[in-house]
């Protein structure tokens, strides 16, 4: 599994070309101006972006868990913020192609998969963030509709997605009583609060979603009654694999930019990266990454299969991969000295997306946690 096959090879210098062509020259002014380039998303759909490992009857590209882990890396190289979004909307469209019946999944991939529509993914609340099963948006039963109240916290595309995947709570049994909810853009009563301003992912919108007696039909809930936690959570597997994959393409930008930068330039008469202390920083930021691309990998080829571990690996990954493409970005601009504290240079950007991937999909703490019960439960 550590040598990609032929296919694998063109998926990723296929996404590479894109990235570099469409992602990476508007980077820089997207984070600036805070603009979310939705046409950009739009062609990542043309290409299967939109539904990397969806089932190919409704529109996906029915690719593999590690397909993903390729993909979101090469799009991370040119822009952290724009991948990790993508990630998001993925995980969005196979909840709905892996629960939903066949009338949710002909009624909302088509376009979810070409990305004319997008995502949000709706769990976090204002009050509850780690402890997911406390949540308390609800919705109640009123015939052949349900009622959602309740706000929803950090989510991202809110305001600009055409679909938000909303976890409510049915009854007062804990996680046993939450329920997902496929709830459209356009429905009375939904509302998004005011843009947040934050440290970086500038290029993405994250806002409030706020349900005031939005009335949806019974046909939009997505399983059956009290499923939701453990839809939120097989969700939630792949969103860390993916953020760790995203988190390992930042990092690995980061540093093929500072041996770039090493190399061009000079102090006390001769390149920089002839000094070995700098040589050690470029060697521990080369080996973290390789590690966590492993764990990545390990972890996606574990999901694709279900296997026993899944739970484990992905926490592992997770903790892994954004642990080492935060410190490889921290390292880099280090290593640029002041320069690598100015915009035009591309690390601060870097540092500033990567910091937030060791907090969403669960924070590093919660992975920790994750794994440490798993462990003692051998």
């Amino acid at each position: 599994m550590f040598e990609l096959t032929e296919d694998q090879k063109a998926i990723v210098e296929m996404v590479a070309d894109f990235a570099t062509e469409n992602i990476a020259p508007h980077a820089a002014v997207w984070d600036r101006d805070h603009h979310f380039p939705v046409d950009v998303l739009a062609q990542a759909g043309e290409l299967g972006m939109g539904g990397i490992y969806v089932r190919e009857d409704f529109g996906g590209s029915g690719m593999s868990r590690l397909d993903a882990a390729l993909i979101f890396e090469e799009l991370s190289k040119a822009d952290p913020t724009i991948a990790a979004y993508i990630s998001i909307h993925n995980m969005v469209a196979w909840m709905i192609d892996r629960f939903g019946n066949d009338e949710q999944r002909g009624t909302w991939l088509p376009a979810l998969c070409t990305m004319e529509m997008l995502g949000s993914y709706c769990l976090t609340e204002p009050g509850v963030g780690s402890d997911a099963a406390a949540l308390s948006t609800r919705a109640v039963l009123d015939g052949e509709h349900y009622v959602l109240n309740g706000t929803k916290q950090f989510i991202s595309g809110a305001g600009a997605s055409g679909v938000y995947l909303v976890m409510a709570r049915t009854s007062d049994t804990g996680s046993a009583g939450i329920t997902a909810f496929i709830v459209p853009d356009g429905s009375e009563g939904l509302s998004f609060g005011a843009l947040e301003a934050k440290m970086g992912w500038n290029a993405q919108p994250t806002r409030q979603v706020v349900m005031e007696n939005v009335r949806i039909p019974v046909g939009n809930r997505l399983g059956e009654e009290g499923t939701g936690f453990g839809i939120a959570m097989k969700g939630l597997n792949g969103g860390r694999v993916n953020i760790g994959a995203c988190s390992v393409g930042g990092g690995q930008s980061a540093l093929d930019k500072s041996i770039a930068y090493l190399k061009e330039r000079e102090a006390f008469g001769a390149p920089l990266i002839g000094q070995q202390a700098l040589l050690f920083a470029i060697a521990d930021m080369e080996t973290e990454l390789e590690i966590a691309r492993t764990m990545i990998w390990r972890a996606a080829d574990a999901l694709e299969r279900g296997t026993a571990d899944t739970v484990k690996l992905c926490a592992m990954a997770k903790l892994v991969a954004t642990d080492a493409g935060f410190n490889a970005a921290n390292t880099a601009l280090q290593l640029h000295g002041g320069y690598g504290y100015l915009s035009e240079y591309g690390i601060e950007k870097i540092v500033r997306d990567l910091r937030v991937h060791q907090i969403l999909e669960g924070s590093n703490e919660i992975m920790r946690l994750v794994i440490g019960r798993l462990a003692v439960e051998k």
